[in-house]
């Protein structure tokens, strides 16, 4: 039994017969005459437990979009139901205004509707409904808690998904459907047409100028139908956290942004997630479908704090692909590790696939790097400027056995890879 602030006034009530008659006697009774009326109240109130409870919530949402979860009361007693129902979620489903006041006569139903707005990635599970019911003059309550299982995924956020458009428009200039001619990218032979001022004298057909009038030149377009596999690291380099996020959440947004170009590229796209062994895989999907997979195969990623295994890496690149291919690597640039896993594995996957490394890059040690206002921070300054001349030595060898390298910041990550596949494109490198 719970009680009301009704009956906390009911009590102090009380006082102006305490003080009439000050004896223990007095404050005994009227004691006994609170209790009454509580117990009397809480009898007359309809039992929590018969009412029907129901809850509806949408499938998925994206991290920072909002939802709402419905629950449905049914009160088939045969006295009214005049309470307080709550909507319980665990913290990061972002519950607000989960507690609702309700009057639900004998026999009806009433639908109460809770906001959600997630603030991680991953799958909420509902709590409890809690209904309080109260008697006919509210000063107690008969409660109780219903099960009511329910479970919402959050999927990735997808910031950069603004980049995209930008990104779709350079790809169709690169493919000559747009007003602007991009002379020379590619290496798929695309159609033929006279010389003009300007262009490249290495693209002229002499066969096809000699049997006209006049100088033509080839037209080339950005080679299709391509492979692209995305080997997302979800190991403990991964867990480490960039600004507010682990480094995790902006290595996936970097896939999706790229996997969208890719496929409306004409590509074909993989994406493998990886630690000891492989905690999700995503293929034979495009366009929307693709997003939509890697999206739900991604959203209940956790990092693990294990070493990533670069010997299943390259076994998984060597099974999964028959032919040239860009395999994208997104994980840390990180001296140890790289040193120790990824150079001795590179050179056969170099040779055969076109390679890319793309990094997070952790903000905070470049804001080390400038503070020098006092000794401390001249100490910080130095151990931060050595860690990027480390991660240069390292990503100066990873291009010298074949790969590219993309070390930016979390929110540079994104446009930062999908300019480095338009550019590979462009180069007919893929």
């Amino acid at each position: 039994m719970a009680v009301s602030g009704r009956a906390v006034v009911l009590a102090a009530v009380g006082l102006v017969p305490v003080l009439l008659a000050p004896a223990a006697a007095t404050v005994a009774a009227w004691a006994g005459v609170v209790v009454l009326f509580c117990v009397l109240d809480a009898v007359l109130a309809p039992s929590p437990r018969a009412l029907g409870v129901a809850r509806t919530v949408p499938a998925s949402v994206r991290l920072t979009d909002s939802v709402t979860s419905q629950v449905v009361v049914t009160n088939p007693t045969k006295r009214a139901l005049r309470g307080v129902v709550r909507d319980a979620w665990q913290p990061s489903a972002g519950a607000s205004g989960n507690r609702h006041a309700v009057a639900i006569p004998p026999g009806e139903a009433r639908r109460l509707r809770t906001r959600l707005v997630p603030r991680r990635r991953g799958d909420l599970a509902a709590d409890r409904v809690t209904i309080r019911a109260f008697g006919p003059m509210g000063l107690a309550a008969r409660q109780a808690s219903h099960e009511a299982p329910a479970r919402l995924r959050v999927l990735p956020e997808f910031r950069s998904r603004r980049h995209l458009p930008s990104r779709l428009a350079r790809l169709r200039e690169m493919d000559g459907r747009s007003a602007v001619q991009i002379r020379g990218p590619g290496t798929e032979f695309d159609s033929l047409r006279a010389y003009v001022e300007g262009d490249d004298v290495r693209a002229i057909d002499w066969r096809a100028t000699a049997r006209r009038s006049e100088v033509v030149v080839r037209t080339w377009r950005p080679e299709r139908d391509r492979r692209v596999l995305l080997v997302l690291d979800a190991s403990r380099l991964s867990a480490a956290r960039l600004d507010d996020a682990p480094r995790l959440d902006a290595q996936i947004d970097a896939a999706l942004l790229l996997a969208a170009l890719a496929t409306r590229a004409g590509d074909r796209v993989d994406l493998v997630a990886i630690d000891r062994t492989v905690r999700a895989r995503v293929s034979g999907a495009s366009g929307a479908e693709l997003l939509a997979q890697i999206a739900n195969a991604t959203a209940a990623l956790e990092p693990a704090l294990v070493e990533l295994n670069w010997t299943a890496v390259t076994r998984e690149v060597q099974e999964r692909l028959s032919q040239r291919a860009l395999v994208v690597l997104l994980t840390a640039l990180e001296p140890a590790a790289i040193e120790m896993g990824l150079l001795p594995a590179l050179g056969s996957m170099a040779h055969a696939h076109q390679v890319v490394l793309a990094s997070a890059a952790d903000p905070q040690a470049e804001a080390l790097r400038r503070q020098r206002g006092t000794s401390a921070d001249a100490f910080a300054a130095a151990a931060a400027e050595r860690g990027a001349l480390e991660r240069r030595a390292v990503a100066a060898a990873l291009r010298r056995r074949g790969a590219e390298v993309v070390d930016v910041p979390p929110e540079d990550l994104a446009p930062a890879l999908a300019d480095t596949y338009l550019a590979l494109k462009a180069a007919g490198r893929l």
